[in-house]
């Protein structure tokens, strides 16, 4: 099986082509284009610890792993049409994993537009090649943040996603929208998979793991907002790749409306208390953390919860890593990336 992984320097594309590349019967390649919206030098590292060294990389160029026989990179932006089409056109994908797009809901309100251009543009671009090009089955990267601030828990699939909070939820809403008009038009079975707060070893800087952690290694203040009053499903990476893995080999089916067309939830469905999810931060750094407290922040939601009866049901797969496990490993990274 031949597999197309974009956002492979990322945080969830890295853990994913370390999971693929370990199937010997498989062709993974990945594709990324190091933008900079977080340091530069955890997504190089990332792929150093898949085999692609940093000096040899270059703009549109394979670059083979000394790690992985089966798994080249590129560095190549997913919103440059003529340079992703050339990679479909050079490989006969079986599979395309859609992980790259620019992340964060705060940084949406500063930035619209990078998400208009990665998250619409780019993944417009990934629907026309894999259309063309006659991609068997499109998985591609949603969000929990399609939701919105909603009253019903734990979220369904089914429940209704026509008021974003976020311009990053926004663009997230769209790429469903755009998937299912293309399935429906070109019969291109697409399976999109709503994440819920991700976190783990290799994670983004930008998200509250990090920026806990690193505060309360430095004896910095943290900022909690809403005064603390917030629950996340925290779902720990391993089990959101378990989940992909899981998908990648399943047509998009099991939906008699849509026959082509497929959303899931992943997530744990046991949503943490922010002021828990501290607790458990403290105790596997040993510090206790110097807290601030502070309203709610635009664009944020107070609660995230995943049914995900569905997964279960269609695909035989349920999360299940405690935040006491997912937390540990992620500090036991977090000391060795800080050393």
């Amino acid at each position: 099986m031949k597999i197309l992984v974009t956002g492979s320097a990322g945080f969830i594309g890295f853990h994913l082509v370390e999971r693929l590349a370990k199937f010997k019967d498989s062709e993974i390649i990945g594709i990324d284009n190091i933008n900079d919206y977080y340091d530069i030098n955890l997504k190089y590292a990332r792929l150093e610890r898949s085999g692609i060294a940093k000096a040899d990389i270059g703009t549109d160029r394979p670059v083979k792993s000394v790690k992985y026989h089966n798994y080249v990179f590129y560095r190549t932006d997913i919103s440059d049409y003529a340079a992703l089409s050339e990679i479909f056109r050079r490989y006969s994908f079986d599979v395309v994993v859609n992980m790259a797009a620019q992340a964060g809901v705060r940084y949406s309100i500063e930035n619209p537009h990078a998400y208009i251009q990665s998250n619409i543009v780019g993944f417009t671009n990934i629907l026309e090649c894999c259309r063309h090009f006659g991609i068997k089955h499109l998985v591609y990267a949603s969000s929990s943040s399609v939701y919105g601030v909603s009253n019903k828990t734990p979220f369904s699939e089914d429940d209704d996603t026509n008021y974003p909070v976020s311009i990053y939820a926004a663009t997230k809403k769209s790429d469903e929208l755009l998937a299912h008009s293309y399935s429906h038009l070109f019969r291109l079975p697409t399976t999109g998979v709503r994440l819920f707060t991700v976190y783990g070893p290799w994670g983004r800087p930008d998200m509250a793991p990090m920026l806990f952690a690193e505060a309360i290694m430095a004896d910095r203040p943290i900022h909690v907002f809403n005064n603390g009053k917030m629950s996340r499903d925290f779902t720990y990476v391993d089990d959101i790749v378990d989940g992909i893995v899981n998908i990648i080999g399943k047509a998009s089916g099991n939906n008699a409306e849509h026959p082509f067309y497929q959303l899931f939830n992943i997530g744990n469905s046991k949503p943490v208390k922010l002021m828990q999810f501290i607790s458990t931060l403290e105790k596997a750094i040993g510090r206790e953390a110097n807290i601030e407290m502070f309203p709610m922040q635009p664009g944020d939601v107070p609660v995230t919860y995943a049914d995900t009866g569905k997964l279960e049901q269609c695909i035989h797969y349920k999360p299940k890593t405690t935040i006491e496990t997912g937390i540990s490993a992620f500090i036991d990274w977090f000391k060795y990336w800080k050393s």
